[in-house]
């Protein structure tokens, strides 16, 4: 109800302003701008979970394109394939993985089910401990962060003025909607959901639980945040140290 009244207000405003530049005289580019405003706020939020999930699988498209995929001979992807055995659909959602051969630490899912996982974290971690930091990113996407990030990035990308993301999107309006995605920072509480949905799935496929643990523990040490600070490695994941303290909680039934 507070979405639908707020976005309410967004569009009346837009045409309240439409509406005052034309009585006060000040037409031509200015209420053409007004109403391409109001438009695009109307496109922006009238935008479905389908349509947005259509947009980020152009997306990846991209993404892979202008990345060094691992191909299928690559150590780094027999590896990833052999961890991800048994876990192409999870909870429903119908999952491809892919290693990007760069030295980031890093790893992240996407609405499509997209997850890609990168070299310098696989040299980082065991396996286990990649399938919970998976795990964890696949909760982002089970529990609606993703997509809730996914169309605050569409909204503020220039993809927003497309009529629907089933339109083909320019190669711009991808690389910036990846950016901002890819960008998207997630609250303490999304992060603290998915690292139990992360805990579920090694239950689920009775992995070694410990290693949930251990890999924020390693994450710690390598964000600095070992003494307790609040950054971390990814920027959206903060307070690995607190997390590694509460993934043992989860761990131990506390």
């Amino acid at each position: 109800m507070c979405r639908t009244l707020t976005t309410s207000i967004k569009i009346f405003s837009s045409l309240i302003f439409f509406a005052c530049l034309v009585t006060t005289g000040k037409a031509g580019l200015l209420d053409k701008i007004s109403v391409d405003a109001a438009t695009d706020v109307v496109k922006a939020t009238t935008i479905t979970d389908a349509d947005l999930q259509a947009s980020t699988r152009q997306m990846m498209v991209q993404m892979d394109a202008k990345n060094h995929v691992a191909p299928a001979g690559n150590k780094y992807a027999q590896r990833l394939v052999g961890l991800t055995k048994g876990m192409t659909n999870e909870d429903g959602l119908k999952l491809n993985f892919k290693v990007y051969l760069v030295r980031d630490i890093n790893a992240f899912a996407t609405p499509d089910g997209s997850v890609r996982v990168f070299a310098g974290l696989m040299d980082k971690m065991t396996d286990d401990e990649l399938r919970f930091v998976m795990g964890h990113e696949i909760g982002h996407v089970k529990l609606g962060h993703s997509l809730k990030a996914t169309r605050t990035a569409y909204m503020a990308s220039a993809a927003a003025k497309t009529a629907s993301a089933n339109s083909r999107l320019s190669t711009q309006q991808l690389s910036e909607l990846g950016e901002k995605l890819l960008n998207a920072q997630f609250s303490q509480s999304q992060e603290s959901d998915a690292d139990a949905y992360g805990v579920g799935l090694m239950k689920r496929h009775k992995f070694n639980l410990a290693a949930a643990e251990s890999s924020m523990r390693k994450l710690a040490e390598l964000d600095g945040t070992a003494a307790g600070g609040s950054s971390s490695m990814f920027s959206s994941h903060p307070g690995s140290k607190k997390r590694a303290d509460k993934i043992h909680e989860m761990i131990a039934g506390k």
